[in-house]
């Protein structure tokens, strides 16, 4: 592999047919490319029968099409699956699939790390290094979908894609807006929008311009009715208070018939399911279409929080049902294998910490 070639998974389509033009060659050759890479799975230029022999080995002079690698597939009893995904200086994402009757969800990663310092989350205490690559993120939906198929029965096998793994997607704005693009596009996974999900602990500027450039669904790590308790939970909410993040989110629904927020709420026995804090979350949303999803916590080593007793949980789901929210209380899936929400560790030799590093990427 040489060091200065292009890696053509970090182009989405309109890249590719700026690429393309500047090789003399027409713009509709980007499509032809994209069916063989994200359609057939091929990486090798020299199978790619519909490019003339001289443009295919333009191509593999000048170019690549690399994926990042899987170490290790683990499979849980549920029949989710989990995989570690090399990078680079002994760096490992993570990304998880979770299989259910209706749908097929594949989690995939961001950042390697995060800076954020959740205090519920496990990737929160491996620190933070870098931003994925383009060709990083899509190239985990990429290696799912070549390890698991791309059909099933008839049916679709990874039918949405939710950025709910490592890192905040926000702070690698870039890079996260092309690959949405390729995961919709349809030479691309040709996934409906509606079921590629952004999930943020709330970057509020970032918010504002993702409305103008994606339509993504829009989840949001909220975990509090209140700053002083989320500024506990999710220290970003000191930037970025709890009224800011909530205008920034009706703004990104605003005139969108049939949209709306997902609501994120981990909880936490004895910090955030009290009866008091189910009527507070649901006073703070009622203005705006939501849907809330309630995540029991999953433990990690060292940890100090506990999560809520089963009673605990229907009780707060009943109350917001009972204020009209609907409310789902999230199953837990692949926690024999360290999959479950808020906790993905992959292997991470951080270089920037913590809230300082997050203000820094936000701009």
């Amino acid at each position: 592999m040489a060091a200065d070639k292009l890696n053509l998974f970090d182009l989405d389509r309109r890249d590719l047919e700026t690429f393309f033009v500047s090789m003399g060659e027409k713009p509709f050759r980007a499509a032809q490319l994209m069916k063989w890479i994200y359609h057939e799975r091929v990486v090798d230029f020299a199978a790619m029968t519909d490019l003339s022999k001289a443009l295919r080995a333009r191509l593999a002079e000048t170019t690549e099409i690399r994926p990042p690698e899987v170490i290790l597939d683990q499979g849980s009893q549920d029949g989710s699956h989990k995989w570690l995904i090399q990078l680079d200086s002994g760096n490992c994402i993570e990304t998880v699939f979770i299989p259910e009757p209706d749908r097929g969800t594949l989690c995939v990663s961001s950042q390697i790390g995060c800076p954020l310092d959740c205090a519920f989350c496990a990737t929160a205490q491996q620190g933070f290094n870098r931003n994925l690559t383009v060709a990083e993120i899509i190239g985990q939906v990429w290696q799912a979908s070549r390890l698991l198929g791309d059909v099933r029965n008839g049916d679709r096998i990874i039918t949405n894609v939710v950025l709910m793994g490592m890192g905040e997607p926000l702070l690698n704005f870039a890079n996260v807006v092309k690959a949405t693009d390729l995961m919709q596009d349809d030479f691309g996974f040709g996934i409906s929008k509606r079921r590629v999900t952004l999930s943020t602990a709330g970057v509020v500027p970032a918010l504002y311009r993702l409305r103008e450039v994606s339509e993504v669904s829009l989840a949001v790590s909220l975990h509090a009715p209140d700053d002083a308790l989320r500024n506990e939970l999710v220290p970003l909410n000191r930037k970025y208070p709890i009224a800011e993040l909530l205008a920034a989110c009706k703004h990104y629904i605003a005139d969108k018939p049939h949209r709306r927020i997902t609501w994120e709420y981990v909880l936490l026995d004895g910090v955030n399911d009290s009866e008091q804090h189910a009527k507070a979350l649901a006073a703070l949303i009622r203005d705006i279409p939501s849907k809330v999803n309630l995540i029991p916590f999953n433990p990690f080593p060292n940890t100090r929080y506990r999560r809520s007793e089963p009673a605990a949980i229907a009780r707060f789901q009943a109350i917001l049902m009972a204020l009209g929210l609907t409310t789902v209380v999230r199953k837990t899936r692949g926690d024999d294998i360290a999959a479950a929400c808020g906790q993905l560790a992959g292997q991470v030799r951080a270089r920037g910490r913590r809230l300082a590093r997050a203000a820094q990427l936000a701009g």
